[in-house]
């Protein structure tokens, strides 16, 4: 009797947290962030004592999971409307290389070592760091390299990539200094092309050519 409850409990126990990470969202499953990382290994530690002690009331184990689900739906939830919740809770992309220069305060404030950052280009198949034009560290840790235009991984004709400069209709001001502009130059630029209203524009990207991709918000 007491195999039959741990066989019945386990299996109930993967069929729940396989119906909680599906409403969850896609996202779990693929490169988790902190928060997700954090919520998956509660989830598995809680499932696991209850498997354990096939004595302790299911109900102890199913509320806890209901809760960290609900909590996570719904932050998941906000972050689609607030871009500040979304940084805060997943962090934001940090650029760790800058023209072939390494930025070595940066790497110190995310305890980011030489090491990781030579692993990690290593696994994009990039042999020298004056090859990278850009090397951007992701909120789930991991590193996006853009190479030099003289570079056969590259494909930019010129030296930048295509850069985000509003998001959720806010203007990322760190991008636009990043081109050597100011929010009055997006500005202007962005009405002579007929947008007036910078928080109707839920994505706009300036490409490498000095042209604007634009996406309104629904």
């Amino acid at each position: 009797m007491h195999v039959t409850t741990v066989v019945l409990r386990t299996l109930f126990l993967y069929l729940m947290i396989l119906v909680t990470f599906r409403v969850m969202g896609k996202r779990e499953i693929g490169q988790l962030s902190i928060v997700d990382f954090v919520v998956s290994i509660m989830i598995a530690e809680i499932a696991v004592i209850s498997i354990e002690d096939p004595d302790k009331p299911l109900t102890m184990t199913i509320v806890p999971i209901l809760i960290l689900m609900a909590v996570q739906y719904t932050l998941a939830f906000i972050s689609l409307k607030s871009q500040s919740l979304r940084q805060l809770v997943d962090g934001k992309p940090i650029t760790i290389i800058k023209n072939g220069r390494v930025d070595e305060e940066i790497m110190r404030k995310q305890r980011y070592n030489y090491d990781d950052l030579l692993m990690q280009l290593r696994e994009k198949n990039v042999r020298s760091i004056q090859d990278v034009e850009f090397a951007i560290l992701e909120p789930n840790g991991e590193l996006s390299v853009f190479k030099k235009a003289n570079e056969p991984f590259g494909g930019n004709t010129n030296n930048h990539f295509p850069i985000p400069l509003i998001i959720d209709g806010k203007i990322q001001e760190e991008n636009v200094e990043r081109i050597e502009k100011n929010p009055f130059w997006l500005r202007q630029e962005l009405r002579k092309l007929g947008f007036k209203d910078i928080k109707k524009i839920s994505y706009c990207v300036w490409n490498s050519d000095g042209t604007f991709f634009v996406d309104m918000k629904e």
